[in-house]
């Protein structure tokens, strides 16, 4: 009988250290790549015609905090501090290189549904995520200044980025590595729209629908 009670106690002790069960926080820290894919308008007159531009990926370090509701639905909120992307001249000037540089800071919350049974070792899930990508530091290279025509001859061309609202759908990955420590990686998509304003009066309207991928160590609480 005691072999019987130990035996159940244990059971029930290893079904509750590996079931994502409700109630309970997972925490991770990781890296997350954001690469946009990028359409541009054209810069508005005066400018070169056809001038277009192009923006680059960044890489960071990011934490994620994640509710589990109950066996299959989760809340995750990544954390970060902000990516720092380049923008490149393309089109008529694409030969000029970085033409400025701009911080998103995407702060978003994902509804996950896990597949699989709670204690299982490997769970994927698939996730939509409601985004809110804050701009900002927008700031044009010298190169921009002196391409710009409207720009006063010894002084730097500003740039505002509109901040937006926009849909992340996506897939990831967990993976349980002992009793409280799993790995994870995920990859969304944020379809998203964005105007640039120059200082001297000229705009851009450009889609960035950037993939984000994150891969994360992380424990369960």
């Amino acid at each position: 009988m005691k072999k019987s009670i130990l035996t159940l106690a244990l059971m029930g002790t290893f079904t509750g250290v590996w079931a994502q069960s409700a109630g309970s926080w997972l925490v991770q820290g990781g890296v997350t790549q954001i690469s946009p894919s990028v359409s541009s308008g054209a810069l508005s007159a005066p400018s070169p015609s056809g001038t277009t531009i192009d923006v680059g990926s960044d890489t960071r370090p990011t934490l994620q905090l994640t509710y589990v509701y109950d066996e299959h639905l989760a809340v995750a909120v990544p954390l970060g501090t902000g990516f720092k992307h380049k923008l490149y001249g393309t089109g008529a000037i694409s030969n000029v290189g970085q033409i400025g540089t701009v911080t998103a800071l995407p702060i978003t919350v994902f509804a996950q549904y896990r597949f699989g049974e709670a204690q299982a070792k490997f769970r994927p899930y698939a996730m939509l995520g409601l985004s809110y990508v804050h701009f900002s530091d927008a700031q044009g290279s010298a190169t921009l200044n002196s391409l710009n025509p409207l720009n006063p001859e010894g002084s730097s061309t500003g740039m505002k980025v509109d901040s937006k609202l926009a849909l992340s759908p996506g897939l990831g990955m967990s993976i349980q590595m002992n009793d409280r420590w799993f790995v994870d990686f995920s990859y969304a998509k944020t379809f998203l729209k964005t105007t640039t304003t120059l200082s001297t009066g000229q705009t851009i309207q450009t889609t960035l629908d950037p993939g984000i991928a994150t891969f994360g160590v992380g424990m369960k609480f």
